[in-house]
């Protein structure tokens, strides 16, 4: 059995959210920057789902690394379950497997149902001034898009929008 670690960057410490999964015995661990809003797929994630096989884990520090809504949750894991694959939650500790899974199936089918079609968490957007003003203090890009919670990229094109209307 494989153990696959999956973190989504954020406000977490990547190092330590994949030092902790290495510890719980991932074999793999895979981390990719958070898709800004209305932005397109979880690249990363996606590869460990078209990878992943038979009897091998998925493992996450926090159910919320896996979608940003419980519909997408709930699409994870029906694509974990037609590889025969598993999900395990570090914190609270939970599996897809046996009454942890059903119970968690069923709690995420409920939020599902009530979530209005579409419905996503949205951060914040990141202001430009915020944005040029760490750029000025000696910040880096890929600094800033981890202070802000936004993405690299969502940075990189504030500070190009800024450059051109200068």
């Amino acid at each position: 059995m494989l153990r696959i670690g999956y973190v989504r960057l954020r406000d977490a410490d990547p190092t330590g959210e994949t030092t902790a999964l290495k510890a719980l015995g991932c074999q793999v661990v895979r981390a990719e920057e958070p898709v800004a809003p209305g932005g397109g797929d979880d690249a990363v994630l996606d590869s460990i789902l078209e990878f992943i096989g038979e009897g091998d884990q998925l493992v996450v520090a926090r159910l919320d690394q896996l979608a940003a809504s419980g519909r997408g949750m709930l699409q994870v894991l029906e694509r974990l379950d037609a590889r025969g694959a598993s999900l395990f939650v570090v914190e609270p500790e939970l599996s897809s497997n046996g009454a942890d899974g059903r119970a968690l199936r069923a709690a995420l089918e409920a939020v599902a149902a009530v979530e209005p079609a579409g419905a996503t968490r949205r951060s914040r957007p990141a202001a430009t001034q915020e944005i040029r003003a760490l750029q000025r203090a000696g910040v880096g890009p890929v600094e800033i898009a981890r202070r802000l919670g936004v993405s690299r990229m969502t940075v990189w094109r504030k500070l190009r929008a800024s450059a051109t209307c200068n």
